[in-house]
């Protein structure tokens, strides 16, 4: 059985009361073998041998310290109560104690890929690459000719299309509509392969439920969009070889021979001021201007064609968390209704994944974000889900987890897409 119906039949029936556990339904399905299968640990940490960044732990207490030392090189991934650890190049992690940094501790990223790379199994077959996506995509329009059409946002550096399922009974394709949308993003980062499958699983369970009532509304008003590769070259560099590369950036190659643009720091809202790096070789790099990357544009191209747009949602992971404007700036947003309807919107979805909601900038402060910039430009509510999780890879059975708690979410975020000021009343 091919994997875009195994993908259809799982996120289609993992939340009905009627459907069997997932492990009934895997059990009885022929899942095929990863194009490229990812190896084990010990394997991919020889691969690494020639990578030169580091794991470290810094002490940090507050989101000042946090947004220096991005701006230092350091990609946070992960943060304590007075620690934050991530990854960073050797050359700049040697510079954090000039810039007066504690490291309390640094491992180099082969060593790190063993220790978090132990349980992944041989293979992550019900992930899909790029190509895998696109043909899910278009088994999901082919099925539902009624209700779909799919189109080519943009294309990317390598020349790749960034594909987008729309699901509007009334206009295909590019056709502008007057009904209020709800746009759908994954896999900005290339390495957060969860979040592409969240959104392939969004679009499976819309479309396997459109005859139930409260589906069937939003497929009536709304106007939805899907595109859960926002960042393919990315995606298909980190799993090419068949060893994750823990790669977080697009693939342009930089002036220094480095490779990539952190393209959640690339959209043109006070970009490259805070929280970010000027670093070619750091993860959060800026890039030479903003919206410098193709896939950003294309981003900026589609949301700017839409005035119809209400709200975004952008996949990341990990961390459990949902966040909102501001990332960009450390004060609250100004516009009190706005505020109000941020906060009432993000604690209506965390109520069905249990996340923490908080405004971005609590975290640290980092320009160039994509919902800053949504929200800056054109006034969408735009949100941030950082999914579940303890490493960027965290195997197959994490998918019926977090997309079903975050279908939830999502359906609840459609619900009020119509009109969002409703939750300011």
């Amino acid at each position: 059985m091919k994997k875009t119906l195994y993908a259809f039949l799982l996120f289609a029936l993992a939340s009905s009361a009627a459907a069997g556990s997932f492990e009934q339904l895997r059990d009885g399905l022929e899942l095929p073998s990863a194009p490229v299968p990812f190896l084990e640990a010990e394997a991919s940490a020889q691969y690494l041998q020639g990578d030169s960044r580091y794991w470290v732990t810094v002490m940090a207490g507050d989101k000042y310290d946090r947004t220096g030392l991005l701006e230092a090189g350091l990609d946070i991934v992960e943060i304590g109560k007075d620690t934050v650890s991530g990854f960073i190049e050797k050359t700049e992690m040697e510079q954090l104690a000039a810039k007066g940094f504690i490291v309390k501790s640094r491992q180099a990223i082969q060593e790190y890929a063993k220790k978090h790379l132990k349980d992944f199994p041989a293979a992550d077959a019900v992930y899909h690459n790029y190509q895998e996506t696109l043909d899910e995509l278009k088994g999901l329009a082919a099925a539902n000719p009624g209700e779909t059409s799919l189109f080519s946002i943009g294309r990317t550096i390598e020349g790749r299309d960034i594909w987008c399922l729309r699901i509007n009974p009334a206009e295909k394709g590019e056709t502008p509509s007057a009904r209020p949308a709800a746009f759908f993003m994954g896999n900005h980062h290339a390495r957060e392969h969860l979040s592409n499958e969240v959104a392939l699983a969004l679009a499976a369970h819309l479309l396997a439920r459109k005859a139930e009532p409260e589906i069937k509304k939003y497929l009536e008003t709304l106007d939805i969009y899907i595109a859960p590769l926002t960042n393919p070259d990315g995606a298909e560099y980190d799993i090419q070889t068949g060893k994750y590369r823990w790669h977080r950036k697009n693939t342009r190659v930089n002036a220094d021979k480095t490779i990539g643009v952190d393209l959640n720091r690339n959209y043109d809202s006070l970009w490259c001021q805070a929280g970010s790096s000027h670093y070619p070789s750091a993860d959060t790099y800026c890039g030479p201007y903003a919206f410098s990357e193709p896939e950003t544009q294309a981003v900026r191209n589609f949301v700017e064609a839409r005035k119809n747009l209400k709200t975004l949602m952008s996949y990341h992971s990990y961390s459990s968390l949902l966040l909102y404007p501001w990332a960009g700036k450390a004060v609250p947003v100004e516009n009190g209704k706005d505020r109000k309807v941020f906060e009432a919107m993000a604690k209506g979805m965390t109520a069905f994944t249990g996340y923490k909601p908080e405004q971005s900038s609590d975290l640290y402060v980092a320009t160039g974000d994509t919902t800053d910039w949504a929200y800056a430009a054109r006034g969408i509510f735009s949100f941030t889900t950082e999914l579940e999780g303890t490493t960027f890879y965290p195997g197959a059975a994490m998918i019926e987890k977090a997309a079903a708690k975050n279908i939830k979410a999502a359906v609840y975020l459609l619900s009020v897409t119509d009109d969002p000021y409703k939750l300011a009343q």
